[in-house]
């Protein structure tokens, strides 16, 4: 197989994976499981990824790596509405079980705790910079300090989460979006 063969393999993995995970939880993601989501067998699955931990974390840092680029260029809050967006969308519905498992296994797993917090830190650097350019711009509120606004952003975010996990309709945060929004921004005259 080419290069470019072998990446687009690794990527079906992860979208597969990812669905699983979702579906089952990390536990319940088990290989037999991982064989039928990928329709592979073990060893073409473990070829591209050491483990179920390693399968579990590359997933997870995708997603990280996808968030921290929306986030730097269009900010947390439009974070929040792609994942309403696909938590509404039952086939992309697993980056909702991923950040769930993530939140699970930081508070379960001290050793993914610390393999996580690179990108975590990547995220909120990510919300500072870009509240950052909307202070220079003099878009953004300035009664409140940034490490606040960054602060207040993530909880959001981890809030929404926890509520779409719980059964929470995606359609009824869009307006809670708009005021989050409304809320950091420097208000009108």
């Amino acid at each position: 197989m080419s290069q470019d063969q072998l990446d687009a393999r690794r990527q079906e993995i992860l979208a597969a994976a990812r669905a699983c995970f979702a579906k089952f939880g990390y536990e319940g993601a088990t290989v037999r499981r991982l064989e039928e989501a990928t329709g592979l067998s073990r060893g073409a699955i473990f070829h591209h990824f050491r483990d179920k931990d390693s399968l579990f974390l590359a997933v997870a840092e995708d997603d990280a790596v996808e968030m921290a680029a929306t986030v730097a260029q269009h900010g947390l809050v439009q974070v929040m509405r792609d994942l309403l967006a696909r938590a509404a969308d039952p086939d992309a519905a697993g980056w909702l079980g991923t950040q769930l498992e993530v939140a699970r296994r930081l508070r379960t797993d001290p050793d993914f705790a610390k393999r996580w917090a690179e990108h975590d830190e990547a995220i909120a650097k990510a919300t500072r910079q870009r509240l950052e350019r909307h202070a220079a711009a003099g878009t953004l509120r300035e009664d409140v300090p940034l490490e606040v606004l960054t602060h207040f952003l993530e909880l959001a975010y981890d809030g929404m989460v926890k509520r779409l996990a719980m059964g929470g309709s995606a359609g009824d945060f869009g307006p809670v979006l708009d005021l989050i929004e409304e809320t950091v921004r420097r208000p009108r005259k």
